[in-house]
């Protein structure tokens, strides 16, 4: 998920905001697992993950389930209405009940602590952000509050208090290089997240072909602090390959009409409630 900008030569003043002019799918398929890993390189987010009993959530045995359920998430989150939100979280709220430590867990966690759910969100905003940045190129500073102020259902759509999100993009920064620095990752989860990196949730005709491709630019999508705690490398000319790359794309996805820039969001959210009107489960 991102939002698409225009550049400063192209709008003097902020236009109307409308979310769905700034919701990009392109996004979906480059940040994703980037995103998942800032997540859960949190260790009581990430030991909350991997010692889930929730199989049914669980990306590495049903990769297609737990994508539809997150780009799902998404769409309420930015583009659905408050009773769309409500309806998901009592849906997510159900799952998230059965994912708490045990004492057997190296470190406590519950997938009900507001603080652990503020870091995910964090992780979604800041992950969008910089994917837009490099599809489209700075977005003007009015665009950038706008959407940074919205950007707070990323977690009062579960149970996070608004009061919670930093107060505005500054106190946001200083959130993040706080939060980022006691992000860390050990053998448990390293493990994970080179199943992650290498697709090996996908049936290998699909993995092998892209498995290489894929760990290459979640690697660029990381923050430098992730990168030395997975022990991944990355160049100058591979930074300098990837933003080629991602203004090619964006090149290509910003003239596209607004319903095709949103897909999958769109369809995930009509989905969505499609489920919800006929009684049917929501994740």
């Amino acid at each position: 998920m991102t939002i698409l900008s225009r550049s400063r030569s192209q709008r003097s003043e902020p236009a109307p905001f409308d979310i769905r002019d700034y919701v990009d799918g392109s996004a979906a398929f480059y940040g994703a697992t980037a995103n998942v890993i800032m997540q859960l390189s949190l260790a009581p987010v990430g030991y909350g993950v991997a010692e889930s009993t929730v199989h049914s959530g669980s990306i590495m045995k049903h990769p297609v389930k737990r994508t539809r359920t997150t780009l799902t998430y998404l769409s309420v989150a930015l583009m659905g209405t408050d009773a769309d939100r409500e309806a998901f979280r009592t849906a997510v709220n159900g799952a998230h009940r059965h994912v708490h430590s045990t004492a057997d867990s190296p470190v406590k966690y519950n997938a009900f602590d507001r603080n652990l759910q503020l870091w995910v969100a964090a992780c979604l905003y800041w992950g969008s952000v910089d994917v837009m940045h490099r599809l489209y190129g700075p977005v003007d500073d009015a665009v950038a509050d706008t959407f940074y102020d919205y950007a707070h259902y990323l977690g009062t759509t579960l149970q996070v208090p608004r009061e919670m999100w930093p107060a505005d993009r500054a106190a946001f920064d200083a959130y993040w290089s706080e939060h980022l620095r006691l992000t860390s990752v050990d053998a448990t989860i390293k493990a994970y997240f080179d199943d992650l990196l290498d697709l090996k949730m996908v049936s290998p005709p699909l993995r092998l072909p892209f498995a290489r491709f894929h760990r290459w630019f979640t690697t660029g999508l990381l923050p430098q602090h992730l990168r030395d705690e997975l022990g991944l490398s990355w160049s100058p000319a591979d930074e300098r390959k990837l933003n080629r790359l991602m203004r090619t794309t964006g090149a290509v996805t910003g003239r596209l009409p607004r319903p095709l820039r949103n897909f999958p969001f769109n369809v995930t959210l009509v989905d969505m409630r499609r489920r919800s009107r006929l009684g049917k489960p929501l994740i």
